[in-house]
């Protein structure tokens, strides 16, 4: 992975933190949580 891949894949994760977090009902944050986890572990081969 390049740097430029790198710095979009963090952008990508930043922004869904974000919409994460500023999510109001707490099913769809945790919703929203999973996918991220679940996508950093597809990522990472876990």
């Amino acid at each position: 992975m390049t740097a430029k891949q790198f710095n979009g894949f963090i952008r990508f994760l930043l922004d869904n933190l974000k919409s994460a977090r500023d999510e109001k009902d707490p099913d769809i944050k945790e919703k929203k949580y999973q996918k991220i986890i679940d996508n950093l572990e597809e990522v990472i081969g876990d």
